[in-house]
């Protein structure tokens, strides 16, 4: 997989951390349907890929903190095992207006990587099935294709078995 390069500043917070990082990705950019709500089932089916391979961004939250988990499109997380992953007594999903302010991303458009506020991540774990993964590249109609450990190691995350 070769680096797709943009000239000048890069497209989204995303981007700019995997050139940052020398990090080797594809950008998979697609058309997003006005209207449209499931964006990871979009993404997988506009880009030709399994609905297994294209993971979709969650925040989730107890108390006062705030994580990020990537589960597969197809799935759903689970928040008991979520909240376990991190050592929290339970777990409940971000409202989405809270989602878009701590990431700086819209909602179908959330991406693991430069968020505005860091967060700690948790990768689903059947990730590591997949020699690479698709996640949102930080708007919708744009994704990365990066191996799982190149995403964990700059989200500074974990793999877990999240997924419901």
């Amino acid at each position: 997989m070769a680096k797709k390069k943009k000239k000048g500043a890069a497209a989204t917070a995303a981007l700019q951390v995997l050139e940052e990082a020398g990090v080797t990705y594809e950008v998979r950019e697609y058309s997003h349907q006005d209207g449209e709500k499931a964006f990871g089932i979009e993404a997988a089916a506009a880009l030709g890929r399994s609905e297994d391979q294209v993971f979709k961004t969650l925040m989730i939250h107890h108390e006062k903190e705030y994580a990020v988990c990537v589960v597969p499109v197809a799935g759903k997380l689970s928040l008991k095992a979520a909240a376990a992953a991190l050592g929290w007594k339970s777990a409940t999903m971000a409202e989405p207006s809270v989602a878009e302010k701590r990431s700086g991303y819209v909602v179908g458009g959330i991406s693991p990587l430069g968020q505005k506020t860091p967060h700690v991540t948790v990768l689903d774990e059947t990730a590591q099935l997949f020699p690479t993964i698709l996640v949102s590249g930080g708007k919708r109609g744009l994704d990365i294709e990066l191996t799982p450990d190149d995403l964990l190691a700059l989200a500074q995350g974990k793999y877990a078995d999240i997924a419901a």
